[in-house]
């Protein structure tokens, strides 16, 4: 089958790779769409991946076609997004419900080969059923989702507050259209892209500027939600969170990005720093939230592009153009 293929770092090419075969509890998924992630620009340089080369690619949905001999609540034909999320079950962590810390966590299209292919091999414990209605090129969009949901379990809102959100892209956007579900009485969007801003006022944000020294909210803000990993963006945030506030570190940051804080401070306002790491218990609800309309893929969606131009597609993801790129076989 034809496959997009991370050789080493920074370099991603278009391969024939081998068709998967499932184990006793797997499934084949023949792909009909793949998201492309900030997670996908870290393997490309290296980061988070154990090993090279690999097939990257874990947002993903698509349709079952192949089952596994022990596999009996999915069929050939059922319309599934798929979970990446692989724990060991036998850590800690796993053992205490935190299975998304687990000492051996692992993902789908980021230690085993994922969704970026005509076919993909998934656990049939990580299959979500889809009703007819949703759209398999849209439902690449459930496992981000799913982030962002987690995002909101770690943040535990509360009614009334006000949010700034730091990026507009995929998750940025996710971020904004969850807290306003989730009683905000306002959020405020920063970026530095005037084009991903205009998506963020289309979605109805309270306020966006370039720089969030342009917003008007002298005694700072509830919740501050970085949604890009940038090192300015960060230390900009940590400095406008208000009195019993809370910080989430919600976008990925390469692994040398630091920060300073002010421990005085925190201990003096009562100001939390949390993050959230990717999934949680929050996949299915999701995929619900996903099903219920939630979120436009019209919007979130901007560019669909041919397998064959997987490397192309990564580009213009690392480029910062567009908002959600998915690649389709």
């Amino acid at each position: 089958m034809r496959a997009a293929v991370i050789e080493s770092p920074g370099k991603a090419v278009l391969a024939t790779v081998p068709d998967p075969v499932p184990g006793p509890r797997d499934v084949v998924v023949k792909v009909a769409a793949c998201g492309l992630c900030g997670t996908d620009l870290h393997i490309m340089q290296g980061e988070f991946a154990p090993s090279l080369p690999l097939v990257p690619g874990h947002e993903f949905a698509g349709e079952v076609v192949g089952i596994g001999s022990a596999v009996s609540e999915l069929k050939a034909g059922d319309r599934v997004a798929v979970d990446p999320s692989l724990y060991c079950q036998e850590c800690r962590y796993c053992r205490t419900g935190r299975n998304n810390l687990c000492d051996r966590w692992a993902a789908i299209g980021v230690s085993a080969a994922g969704g970026a292919a005509e076919y993909a091999l998934a656990p049939a414990a990580n299959c979500v059923k889809l009703p007819d209605h949703v759209g398999l090129q849209d439902a690449a969009l459930i496992e981000p989702l799913s982030c962002a949901v987690r995002g909101y379990d770690v943040l535990s809102a509360r009614m009334g507050a006000h949010v700034l959100i730091y990026g507009s892209g995929t998750m940025g956007l996710m971020m904004l259209e969850l807290a306003k579900r989730t009683g905000a009485a306002s959020v405020d969007v920063v970026d530095i892209s005037a084009e991903r801003l205009s998506t963020a006022r289309k979605l109805g944000c309270s306020g966006s500027a370039a720089a969030a020294a342009e917003l008007s909210r002298p005694g700072g803000w509830d919740v501050v939600i970085d949604a890009t990993g940038n090192a300015a963006a960060i230390q900009d945030g940590l400095g406008r969170v208000a009195k019993a506030g809370t910080f989430l570190q919600f976008g990925v940051a390469d692994y040398a990005t630091t920060a300073v804080i002010e421990p005085y401070r925190i201990y003096n306002q009562e100001i939390t720093i949390t993050g959230s790491m990717a999934v949680l218990h929050s996949y299915e609800r999701a995929a619900e939230l996903f099903a219920a309309g939630v979120i436009d893929p019209g919007v979130f969606i901007s560019d669909r592009m041919p397998l064959e131009r997987y490397p192309e597609a990564l580009e213009r993801f690392a480029a910062g153009e567009g908002r959600k790129i998915v690649v389709v076989p």
